[in-house]
């Protein structure tokens, strides 16, 4: 009975919060992308390729958004396996990510032509480096937790670029074509949420959420500024 008790005591209640991110307005008009330059690159596609800085549904659910905790408390580590980022048809994949300080990032080229993979965080050393079609896999990492999502760019394809949060715990999410999105596992505890979007990157949206055992529920929409 008292090893029953003394487990009870150390329990840790751990919640999930669920939502739902869209666009309140008409949506930009998505620009062509110009691979005309690689051969490859535009070989790679069927039909005309397009900006992936805003991916929105008929109904306004936003693809692609990035939601997460700030001023989490944990001791975890980082996972184990590699966060992937492959650059396929001369685009990344994926074109939003998170991964947490220190995990591996493992990039790969399924392109038969030349990429420059090059990181601009704020707080970790930037990496840059190529590529060759030869070269089909490379590896690397961040020491260190960012305030903000940062990006990395080919500096051979200057359309390329892929967003990357890199945070000091798991508790973040990026939405799926519905514009829904899940973390688990949240310690009970009252949290800043951030959402996140790449259009919408200088004025991110915010929201306090109390997290318990059982499921919390948290949307955002995201509209078009006011003009001054």
């Amino acid at each position: 009975l008292f090893f029953s008790c003394a487990l009870a005591l150390t329990f840790v209640e751990a919640g999930t919060l669920k939502g739902h991110v869209k666009y309140d307005g008409k949506p930009p008009k998505a620009k062509r992308l110009k691979m005309d330059a690689d051969p490859v690159c535009g070989s790679s596609h069927s039909g005309p390729v397009y900006s992936e800085n805003f991916k929105m549904a008929d109904d306004g659910s936003m693809a692609e958004a990035l939601v997460y905790l700030r001023s989490v408390s944990y001791s975890g580590g980082a996972p184990a396996d590699p966060v992937v980022l492959d650059q396929n048809g001369c685009i990344y994949e994926p074109h939003v990510f998170g991964m947490v300080a220190s995990q591996e990032l493992l990039i790969k080229n399924s392109d038969a032509t030349l990429h420059n993979i090059h990181s601009m965080p704020k707080v970790n050393k930037e990496f840059n480096f190529a590529m060759p079609k030869v070269v089909k896999e490379k590896k690397s990492t961040f020491a260190k937790a960012e305030p903000d999502p940062f990006y990395i760019k080919c500096d051979v394809h200057p359309w390329m670029k892929a967003w990357i949060l890199v945070s000091d715990h798991p508790y973040f999410s990026v939405t799926d074509t519905n514009g829904n999105f899940s973390i688990d596992g949240i310690p009970a505890g009252t949290y800043e949420v951030v959402c996140w979007q790449e259009k919408f990157k200088k004025n991110p949206l915010t929201s306090t959420v109390t997290i318990g055992d059982g499921e919390t529920t948290q949307d955002f929409t995201f509209t078009r500024p006011k003009k001054k």
